[in-house]
């Protein structure tokens, strides 16, 4: 069999293009998420002391409406709606912070996002680490074998990175009980 002699050099610069743009996008994809991530923690705090103030406000007008019904005789036609229209504005209230919970499995996603995002960089610097060992010339078989071990090395981090990530996310923490995603 005649030995044949392979453009390696070119398969180094490919692989090495490969990683460096990758790299770059991910860093990029991490920058985004680090910062939506950051907003939405904005954002979700003021959503919720907004709403603990208009909780607030509410609970010091039923205070004020208890004591005028307190003195004034009303028919209890009209007390049964004060009290019907008091627990909606409750209900929806407690709806609205309950919503506002999803932030914390939004983050858990996010998180999950950025481990992914930094296992494919690892995986993408491994790609490039494994060009820079090539000869200047390797013969065939020498290539398959390198491209083979690379292709096993990417396959372990992949396992490794499912493994630590399929998971579902939850909130345990609300007054309205718990929610799972996934």
């Amino acid at each position: 069999m005649a030995s044949t002699i392979l453009p390696v050099a070119e398969l180094r610069q490919l692989l090495t293009a490969v990683s460096d743009h990758g790299a770059q996008h991910l860093f990029e994809v991490e920058a985004d998420l680090n910062q939506t991530t950051f907003l939405l923690s904005g954002a979700i705090e003021k959503l919720g002391n907004s709403f603990m103030e208009i909780h607030t406000a509410v609970t010091d007008q039923e205070q004020e409406i208890d004591a005028i019904l307190s003195e004034v005789d009303i028919p209890e036609d009209a007390y049964q709606k004060l009290l019907v229209l008091r627990r909606k504005i409750s209900s929806e209230v407690d709806a609205a912070i309950t919503g506002l919970q999803f932030q914390d499995m939004t983050s858990q996603l996010i998180a999950r996002v950025i481990k992914r995002v930094d296992g494919l960089r690892e995986s993408l610097t491994a790609l490039a680490i494994h060009g820079d060992d090539m000869a200047p010339e390797h013969k065939h078989e020498e290539i398959v074998k390198l491209l083979e071990e690379m292709s096993a090395g990417l396959n372990v981090r992949n396992d490794a990175l499912k493994g630590g990530l399929i998971k579902s996310v939850g909130q345990q923490d609300m007054s309205s009980g718990e929610i799972e995603l996934f």
